[in-house]
């Protein structure tokens, strides 16, 4: 496809929106199922706390450097197959032994050998996920170039992404967790989690495969630039120009330091449903049922209340909000004003409040998603080059290397509050509250400064629309001068 083409608006069809959502459903089921290691590697296993969260935070920043070489390897990638299918499929074997072998350390070793059979297989199941994800997520801003179906587009792959993960742990929750004489809370029952991965695993592989295949038709539309040789310093500048605008700074910021936010949550949710809510495997299922089913109404919300305020304002308002329902019920309980367990208002509370949350956190990562892939016309007006593959690699990349970090600090509090491994009987209420008077301010105070963050972006409709144009009129002029190219750089 020559570049003009690329930069003109299209509508897809339900089919083709609905198949690349579906791969979501992969990255979605590695996301949450990989946010269970530590409490798998420390309370089922018996590996120390911090030792699984150095672990997990090593293969995370690894896995950030990796992530911007292979989407701008997929962006320079010139095949028959196109930039993006090529990788996709050859991820998905990968996928599959690597799931299958992380949840699987042998009995027989000690604590370290575990610890590194950890090391060594998170860090091989980051990789290989990334393979599908980094040149799949590059699809989006090239199949919908307008400001607004983009959103609507990523809200389809946002609403598969949290399928896959809420089926996955539900069904761990309500099927593999099942309550035992030995195990009340199922969670920590070893033979549970056996069948739970391979179902993870399953749905992951089939879901690439399923999404590539159905998207494969859409090769011959996508953006092909001309192959042309160049040097690596100038392949380096070529970088350096996409990376240095304005609007991918702000996206950056905000997201190193949300991800920080973001990894104290995944880390330590499991223990406070199971120690805090003091919820059974049911329970948390429950309220990840609650999640998923708010999943569709966030999709509306995020398309209606950006298409009112802008895409900027939608997104602090969102996550504003979404913050107060994640920490206001946990404070409340804890200086006695929310219902406690046992009373009729508890669990339907917590769902009311969960299903609500997840309104409009789903929101607001759609919402996000589509204000980063608008970036890509704006580095183009800049650049030249069109690196969508570089670009939403480089915001995983901060993302990851602050999770990695972050992922070190859930062991850490555990470890300061003396929180017990293996915590087959009651933790004591002092150890259980501790710990929430530390992640309560922590990650406040972080999500606050991410959301403020956003507020120095720039890209509303009308830039993006003027963008679309100058990429449209330096297509078009290269194409009548014969070239395969455009050049829109101004500035």
């Amino acid at each position: 496809m020559n570049a003009q083409t690329a930069a003109a608006p299209q509508r897809l069809s339900f089919r083709t929106k609905f198949l690349y959502g579906f791969g979501s459903i992969s990255f979605g089921v590695h996301v949450y199922v990989l946010s269970l290691l530590l409490f798998f590697y420390n309370q089922v296993v018996g590996v120390p706390a911090g030792l699984v969260s150095l672990a997990l935070a090593v293969t995370l920043v690894i896995d950030a450097v990796w992530d911007p070489i292979l989407g701008q390897f997929s962006d320079r990638l010139r095949t028959p197959w196109g930039r993006r299918h090529p990788l996709m499929y050859a991820s998905a074997i990968p996928v599959a032994l690597t799931m299958l072998a992380l949840w699987r350390p042998p009995a027989a070793f000690s604590v370290e050998q575990k610890a590194v059979w950890l090391f060594v297989f998170v860090l091989a199941a980051r990789l290989v996920i990334s393979l599908y994800e980094v040149p799949s997520q590059a699809l989006a801003p090239e199949l919908v170039p307008e400001y607004h179906q983009r959103t609507g587009l990523l809200g389809y792959r946002w609403i598969f992404f949290t399928l896959g993960g809420a089926v996955a742990t539900m069904s761990g929750y309500f099927v593999f967790f099942r309550p035992t004489a030995q195990y009340p809370q199922g969670q920590l029952n070893p033979a549970a989690w056996g069948p739970l991965t391979i179902t993870a695993t399953i749905m992951m592989v089939g879901s690439i495969v399923i999404s590539a295949l159905g998207t494969h038709d859409r090769i011959k539309t996508l953006h092909q630039p001309a192959a042309r040789q160049a040097s690596f310093g100038a392949i380096f500048k070529e970088v350096l120009a996409t990376l240095k605008n304005w609007n991918l700074g702000v996206a950056l910021t905000a997201s190193l330091i949300g991800g920080l936010s973001y990894g104290l949550y995944l880390g330590l949710q499991l223990y406070v449903d199971t120690f805090f809510w003091r919820l059974a495997a049911s329970g948390v299922g429950i309220l990840s049922l609650a999640n998923l089913v708010s999943v569709l109404p966030g999709a509306w919300v995020a398309g209606a209340v950006s298409r009112r305020f802008g895409k900027k304002y939608a997104c602090v308002g969102f996550f504003l909000l979404s913050l107060i329902f994640l920490q206001g019920p946990i404070l409340l309980h804890m200086l006695g004003a929310f219902p406690d367990k046992g009373q009729p208002a508890y669990m339907p509370s917590l769902i009311a409040v969960r299903f609500i949350h997840g309104v409009l956190t789903n929101a607001a990562y759609i919402v996000v998603t589509s204000m980063i892939a608008d970036i890509t016309e704006d580095a183009q007006v800049k650049t030249g080059a069109r690196s969508e593959g570089l670009l939403m690699a480089a915001n995983s990349f901060i993302v990851k290397v602050t999770a990695g970090f972050a992922a070190v600090l859930p062991g850490v509090i555990l470890a300061a509050v003396h929180f017990p491994a293996r915590a087959t009987a009651a933790v004591s209420p002092e150890a259980v509250r501790n710990l929430m008077w530390v992640y309560l301010p922590s990650t406040f105070v972080l999500s606050l400064a991410s959301i403020l963050t956003w507020l120095l972006y720039r890209i509303d409709q009308q830039t993006h629309e003027r963008n679309l144009a100058m990429v449209a009129a330096a297509a078009a002029a290269a194409e009548a001068q014969g070239e395969g190219a455009p050049i829109v750089a101004v500035g």
